[in-house]
């Protein structure tokens, strides 16, 4: 009897000793979500000083977390930007890291560190819902077979995404590799370079029309609007653009609801305020900003939409929240959709300078905040801190011993519990690099044009060194680079030995 007793005891204890061992796992794995908007720019949100527009459902968040002033992307275009968010590696290292077609190859390598791949080690469930834009297979893709080389290949067990932007074709969702609804006795053709015989383009049929190009968007035309490439084929596998966000959304949702009871990472990559802005009808003139208001209204809305489901499958406590911007914004980029005109008193970029494609402040300093209910308190911090620091940062929350090229451990800083982060930053827009350091920002001398006027941006090119003190000239109006030469002298060495002495070997600036 008393052996029995014991054994009793013995197994009472041993249950107990798994129930905390898996609650204390449970705590030291948190879920992960990535939310990534596309063009979103350091004053298109009403937590980050907006008033014409509102986004309670964002605001809630960054208002609940640590929302900096200081957060960057590493590119002030989406492709590269998406490259350092994964990998943790500065995309001017890798010369492929440009703005990619529909068809290009996979960008990560395979064997590259990645931080879906680093989760998956730790038992995490993986997931991308949305924006891809990395590139998918070899260069050579048939869209009518399983397509190899894909973010199922990059850490990411789940990925039901859009192969690149919405303006670009093919216009289709891909779920795991595979066109959802594709018609196999209507095949998809596509082609960068040269139209396919009898199909329309928006330059030579603008009477098909439902949205007018302004510049470079004049190929093939899906549901009246003129896109990038061409395509032939694939009618049944069109998404509808004006479904687009509730599309990923539901998807997004039910990858919750399906994978609550494990630790799951999730990287929901939303395509507002990115062109063509075609909002739900349920969104259209809510704004008063026209469909690029209106599409930051709906992104907003899918914001709170997930955060509900979250916290309805009883998971939101024990999840910590990214949310940031691939770049700063943009308004004319491509198409005549009343956002110049319906402006009003909004200012995209907040109160800095440049945009979309510059390496003014406005290109790469971007909203971002952290959010994790009971875990984190609420604070505005000034730490310097860059998309890339999130793969060393969670490897830390999670126990990972990674070493990253570029990557930062500051996950203290992400929680909230410090406000020291980096001490400098390398940030790229088209090839071409500039330096911040402490409150310093330096831009080397780049040929161009001033202004991108496709799309009426300053671009940050000058014959001239740049240099800004940004604590006291967050507008970057007066260049101090003659009158402080100590300090430029100081930030070029700095910038040489991260970035090398050959950064003026650059490109052309490429739109889109």
């Amino acid at each position: 009897m008393k052996i029995r007793h014991i054994f009793l005891i013995f197994l009472a204890f041993s249950v107990s000793l798994k129930s905390n061992s898996q609650t204390n796992d449970k705590k030291v794995k948190p879920n992960i979500v990535f939310i990534y908007l596309d063009d979103l720019g350091y004053g298109d949100l009403s937590c980050y000083g907006a008033t014409a527009i509102k986004t309670p459902n964002i605001d809630a968040l960054a208002n609940g977390g640590v929302r900096f002033t200081n957060g960057y992307a590493t590119s002030a275009t989406c492709t590269p930007s998406r490259y350092g968010l994964l990998t943790g590696v500065y995309p001017w290292r890798n010369k492929d890291a440009k703005i990619l077609p529909g068809s290009a190859p996979l960008l990560i390598g395979k064997e590259q560190l990645t931080i879906p791949k680093m989760l998956k080690e730790k038992g995490y469930q993986t997931a991308v819902v949305g924006k891809w834009h990395l590139g998918l297979g070899t260069g050579i893709v048939d869209w009518n077979q399983q397509l190899d080389a894909g973010p199922n290949d990059v850490g990411f067990d789940y990925s039901y995404i859009m192969a690149a932007t919405q303006d670009r074709v093919p216009t289709i969702y891909i779920d795991n590799g595979k066109v959802v609804n594709l018609d196999s006795k209507d095949p998809i053709s596509v082609n960068y370079d040269k139209n396919f015989p009898g199909q329309p383009t928006g330059k030579e049929n603008p009477e098909l029309l439902s949205m007018k190009w302004h510049h470079g968007h004049n190929s093939s035309i899906v549901n009246g609007i003129p896109r990038i490439g061409y395509v032939s084929g694939g009618a049944s596998a069109n998404w509808s653009d004006v479904d687009l966000a509730d599309d990923f959304l539901a998807k997004a949702q039910t990858y919750v609801k399906t994978h609550k009871d494990n630790p799951f990472f999730l990287y929901y990559a939303l395509n507002q305020p990115h062109v063509p802005r075609t909002p739900n009808p349920r969104f259209v003139g809510k704004s008063g900003m026209g469909p690029r208001g209106d599409v930051i209204l709906e992104a907003d809305y899918c914001v709170g939409e997930i955060i509900k489901t979250l916290k309805e499958e009883g998971v939101l406590d024990n999840t910590l929240i990214v949310f940031s911007s691939d770049n700063g914004p943009v308004l004319n980029d491509g198409y005549f959709d009343d956002a110049v005109e319906k402006l009003g008193n909004h200012k995209p970029n907040g109160p800095l300078r440049g945009g979309k494609y510059s390496l003014l402040e406005a290109g790469t300093r971007v909203p971002f905040f952290t959010y994790w209910k009971g875990q984190i308190k609420p604070l505005v911090s000034d730490a310097l801190v860059c998309q890339i620091d999130l793969l060393e940062s969670i490897a830390k929350l999670v126990n990972v011993d990674v070493k990253s090229t570029d990557s930062q451990e500051l996950l203290d800083v992400f929680i909230g519990k410090s406000a020291k982060g980096r001490t400098n930053l390398v940030i790229e827009a088209n090839t071409k690099t500039a330096f911040r350091q402490g409150d310093w920002m330096m831009i080397p001398p780049y040929p161009g044009d001033s202004i991108l006027e496709e799309v009426n941006i300053e671009m940050g090119n000058d014959k001239q060194f740049q240099l800004y003190n940004l604590k006291k000239d967050i507008g970057q109006k007066n260049n101090l680079a003659k009158a402080q030469p100590k300090k430029l002298k100081e930030l070029i060495k700095n910038f040489e030995l991260i970035r090398g002495n050959s950064y003026n070997n650059v490109e052309k600036i490429e739109l889109k």
